[in-house]
């Protein structure tokens, strides 16, 4: 069961303070896997990631495990909540004693451990979450990304708006953290001097907000004709909804992150969005091109298997099977020995590693001086029903 004490009990190892946690893994059998996401508060629709990781998990114990060992994925809810996010991972390694974590989701409440995980030499991989910081191999060694950085994805973004947009006025909405204000940094990347010239209001929102009517009110009152939105789904699909019931056409731009068909466009109405320009490294599965692709073929028969209930339209379960099966990767490559410094070395040992859930020409490469798995971006626009992608994946350059 999916909650305060996680997913899979596949044998639950005491532990031994103070041992290696090859020793330990050794000792007990297994290999304990630590996590936290929010299956509750502001950003709960994105606990199904923690949902998906332990059907997989699952689906690996019973062909084995890894390395001969089972897995026990102790995924904890916190809410999206930093304070919360710390007590938690401190639980899952002082007293769980977990071998690494994996999928922690969230920009704060990763900045809120990042330090603590860095300190105790924790294995804190693929974390859920896109800020530009986390390829800070020398602050941050035990710590990596997964996606490309948000920083790289706004720059790709004022690119697009430079060249498409006759005379642009842009607007940014953004969450007031390292998630949000990583965009206007990218913004600011690209016009450089010009921010001024181009950029005629920005506004910042709280995950404890209850609305974003007034800031995108606020917005539209500034004279934008372009509407850049770093935002989260809930959040989302509010802006989406009041930019419609304004009567305001701008060049809509939102973050990859909270374009979710089943989570967002659907929600929020998927007629009020028409035009809306994203990136995308994940195949979509509301897109008929990837109807008999091999890869979403092993995603869907996965899912009819493990998550039958599951919304099948929204793409954040395509994110966590493609973070699963790099992780599952690292583990193989692992070789037996679970040690931690052996698990970060593996992390930091991916070569042209190819998730078939990932959009062609993507490949995950990684090294103890590139934390960065996944560089490359595809804009994508939406027609209502799903996301058309158009030009060439891009690879950004800024960590």
């Amino acid at each position: 069961m999916i909650g305060r004490r996680g997913a899979l009990a596949a044998g639950l190892a005491a532990g031994v303070v103070g041992l290696p946690t090859y020793a330990r893994a050794q000792k007990s059998g297994v290999i304990k896997i630590g996590n936290t996401v929010p299956y509750s508060g502001p950003a709960a629709s994105y606990g199904v990631s923690g949902k998906l990781w332990a059907a997989y998990f699952g689906m690996m114990n019973e062909h084995g495990g890894a390395g001969g060992r089972k897995i026990d994925f102790i995924s904890l809810d916190d809410g999206y909540s930093p304070p919360k996010t710390v007590e938690d991972i401190r639980r899952l390694v002082e007293e769980d004693q977990v071998d690494f974590l994996f999928g922690t989701l969230g920009t704060p409440t990763n900045s809120a451990i990042v330090d603590y995980v860095n300190r105790r030499k924790v294995p804190h991989l693929f974390v859920a979450t896109g800020a530009s910081k986390w390829a800070n191999y020398k602050k941050y060694p035990w710590t990596m990304g997964f996606q490309a950085s948000y920083r790289t994805e706004a720059q790709i973004y004022a690119k697009y708006i430079m060249q498409a947009v006759k005379d642009p006025k842009i607007a940014i909405l953004y969450q007031n953290d390292d998630f949000g204000k990583d965009y206007p940094a990218g913004v600011r990347d690209v016009l450089g001097n010009d921010w001024d010239k181009y950029v005629v209001k920005t506004a910042s929102y709280e995950t404890t907000d209850p609305t974003v009517d007034s800031s995108v009110q606020l917005l539209q009152s500034s004279g934008a004709n372009v509407l850049l939105a770093a935002v989260i789904p809930k959040f989302a699909a509010q802006a989406i909804r009041r930019v419609w019931d304004m009567k305001w056409k701008p060049t809509f731009v939102m973050t990859n992150v909270a374009i979710s068909v089943g989570d967002v466009m659907k929600p929020a109405g998927p007629e009020k969005s028409i035009g809306m320009v994203s990136t995308g490294y994940l195949k979509d599965p509301t897109d008929p091109s990837w109807a008999n692709d091999a890869g979403m073929k092993e995603w869907r028969d996965f899912m009819a298997k493990y998550l039958p209930s599951a919304d099948a339209t929204d793409a954040t379960y395509v994110y966590a099977f493609s973070a699963a099966k790099t992780i599952e990767q690292v583990l193989k490559q692992c070789d037996g020995n679970f040690s931690r410094d052996n698990i970060m070395q593996q992390a930091e040992s991916l070569h042209n590693f190819e998730v078939k859930t990932l959009l062609p020409g993507i490949l995950i490469n990684t090294s103890k001086t590139d934390h960065r798995p996944i560089k490359g971006l595809q804009l994508q626009r939406w027609n209502g029903k799903t996301w058309e992608r158009f030009g060439n994946v891009i690879e950004g350059v800024s960590a």
